[in-house]
């Protein structure tokens, strides 16, 4: 009797064809499972460096409109001993405004390109303009030529 049992067993197991199949459907399911993870890590790391950069231009914005939008803000001497900041060249700026600097901006090993710009518009209003650009591709080297994404921000200030 306990070799009828054993038979049975042995004859309802699996195929080597059937094995194979199994393999190549979970081996499917792992690649899209690592892939998936790859994919969601990057995006998260692009959007971080997307939300620095808007975070960087809205600080230099109204750090900017805090002395009134003066033709002599310098943000290194301003904001200097909390972000590392030089003077370099940056993005273009809009037409018709005036230049007051570039800088390139270090925060968590990405650098920040920066230009700062303004234009009075009449009489007591006055347009500050910041212009931020940064690498997003991987492959790309780490200067202003190699920018591919870029985040521009535009505040009025009564004078």
């Amino acid at each position: 009797m306990a070799a009828k049992i054993n038979k049975s067993l042995f004859r309802r197991g699996l195929s080597l064809v059937d094995a194979m199949v199994a393999i190549a459907i979970l081996s499917v399911g792992v690649m899209a499972a690592t892939n998936y993870r790859y994919y969601a890590a990057l995006d998260a790391r692009k959007a971080t460096v997307h939300t620095a950069a808007a975070k960087i231009g809205q600080m230099l914005c109204e750090s900017w409109r805090g002395v009134d939008g003066a033709e002599t803000y310098d943000p290194i001497t301003c904001l200097g001993s909390n972000l590392e900041i030089t003077t370099s060249t940056g993005p273009g700026k809009p037409e018709d405004f005036t230049l007051l600097g570039s800088y390139t901006v270090r925060l968590n090993g990405v650098s920040y390109y920066v230009t700062m710009s303004w234009k009075d518009i009449y009489s007591g209003l006055r347009a500050l303009n910041v212009v931020v650009a940064w690498v997003q591709r991987e492959q790309a080297g780490s200067d202003i030529d190699d920018a591919d994404k870029s985040f521009k921000l535009t505040t009025y200030m009564l004078r």
